[in-house]
């Protein structure tokens, strides 16, 4: 079986199981959904070759087919995570195999008019009930990474770790003595109090890099692509000039903006 034939396979499989995640109150994050396409079909020899940043071939090859998917209007990808659409949806009903799938995609055809919403499985969970909000016990500090904050917006924010570190094959670009040291003040991210997301800019002559996200100061806890904890590095091609990377620490993304 061919390496596109095993990517079409995969990603029928991402849609599978986004569809089966939309009935659940806990949606999978794309590093998720990747994850467990791989784990149902896994890489052969050659998909397993490791490519510059360390990422498994394959693993590119999924993550550029999962924009097929975006481009179809079946799935959306944000910082809040991935989620399959209405007619994504409608797509499992309408293209029931990998060769429909396939077809569908490369020939841009449109699911036929009628097609329902598949029903939901039996016995899916039914969706929690949040419990009425309590009282705090005690008041809650303020530290610059506090447990939950409140932005100018009003919105509180989730548990944030004590400091986020950008590091890198760029380190010593941005004034560390080392490249990949999370210990150094020049790679670390300031947080955002109101949208909750970590930042850092730096300008960068044009070239390669690879990069990852470092939490608490420690590489016991670093993410890289898809959000994975000990993941493959990050890599980009950079024309040259100043770059902005944005860090969410609800979904494990790093990216660029």
């Amino acid at each position: 079986m061919s390496v596109r034939d095993n990517t079409n396979r995969r990603l029928k499989e991402v849609l599978d199981i986004m569809a089966a995640g939309s009935w659940q109150d806990d949606k999978p994050n794309g590093g998720e959904v990747l994850a467990e396409a791989v784990a149902r079909i896994p890489f052969t020899k050659e998909e397993s070759e490791l490519l510059s940043g360390g990422i498994p071939r394959g693993h590119k090859n999924l993550t550029k087919a999962t924009a097929d998917l975006v481009k179809a209007g079946w799935m959306t990808k944000g910082r809040g995570g991935w989620a399959i659409t209405d007619n994504g949806l409608r797509a499992t009903v309408a293209f029931s195999t990998v060769e429909k799938l396939s077809d569908a995609l490369s020939n841009g055809t449109l699911i036929p008019a009628g097609t329902e919403l598949p029903e939901k499985p039996a016995g899916t969970p039914a969706a929690k009930t949040a419990p009425a909000k309590q009282p705090s016990v005690k008041a809650a500090t303020a530290p610059a990474a506090a447990k939950e904050q409140a932005g100018d917006s009003g919105v509180v924010l989730g548990e944030q770790p004590a400091s986020v570190a950008l590091v890198g094959d760029f380190g010593t670009t941005l004034g560390a003595e080392k490249n990949w040291d999370p210990s150094h003040a020049a790679v670390q991210m300031t947080l955002d109090s109101i949208g909750g997301l970590w930042q850092l800019t730096a300008d960068l002559p044009a070239g390669q890099y690879n990069y990852k996200a470092v939490v608490n100061g420690s590489w016991d806890e670093n993410y890289g692509a898809f959000g994975l904890l000990d993941g493959a590095n990050h890599e980009f091609s950079h024309a040259g000039g100043p770059v902005t990377f944005h860090y969410n620490h609800a979904t494990k993304d790093l990216l660029r903006g």
